[in-house]
C-alpha cells in the first residue's frame, strides 16, 4: 500500500514524537511505500524557512533521502478545482486564503494513495479520500 504523510504527521516527526516516528517505522518494515505530496513539501519548507529552523530543514531533507516527493499533473490540479467547488457549494470550503488541504486530498484520491493525517475534520469532506488518524 502506498501512504502519503500530510504536513501534521511530518510536523510530529521533525519534534521527535515517538509515537509517530514508531508508526512510520513500521510502516516501512511492512513493506508500504510512503510519499510525500508536493504541497506537504511545500507547507513544510515555507514554515521551516520563514522561522529560520534550518536544523529542522535539515532533518527533513534527511527524511527525504528515503521518501519521495510527488509531483502534481493536470488530473490533480482538476480534481482540486472539483472539490473545492463542491465544498464551496456546500459552505464548507477548506481554507480561506490556501488550499493545501483540497490539493492534498485531490493528490491523493487521484493517485489511490492513503493519506495519513490527523485533521480529520478537514479531509473527512473530500469524497473518495482514503486516511488514517494519527496518532492512534
Amino acid at each position: 500500500m502506498i501512504y502519503a504523510i500530510d504536513t501534521s504527521i511530518i510536523s510530529y516527526m521533525l519534534d521527535d514524537n515517538d509515537k509517530i516516528n514508531d508508526q512510520i517505522d513500521d510502516l516501512v518494515d511492512e513493506g508500504h511505500t510512503l510519499i510525500i505530496p508536493p504541497t506537504v513539501d511545500f507547507e513544510i519548507r515555507r514554515g521551516l524557512l520563514a522561522k529560520g529552523y534550518l536544523k529542522k530543514l535539515g532533518k527533513f531533507e534527511k527524511f527525504q533521502q528515503f521518501i519521495d516527493v510527488g509531483t502534481f499533473e493536470l488530473e490533480v490540479w482538476r480534481k482540486s478545482a472539483e472539490i473545492y467547488a463542491k465544498l464551496s457549494k456546500q459552505g464548507k470550503p477548506l481554507g480561506k486564503t490556501f488550499d493545501g488541504d483540497v490539493f492534498i486530498g485531490a493528490y491523493c484520491v487521484i493517485n489511490g494513495y492513503t493519506l495519513i493525517t490527523n485533521n480529520k475534520k478537514h479531509f473527512e469532506r473530500i469524497d473518495g479520500l482514503s486516511f488514517e488518524i494519527w496518532p492512534e
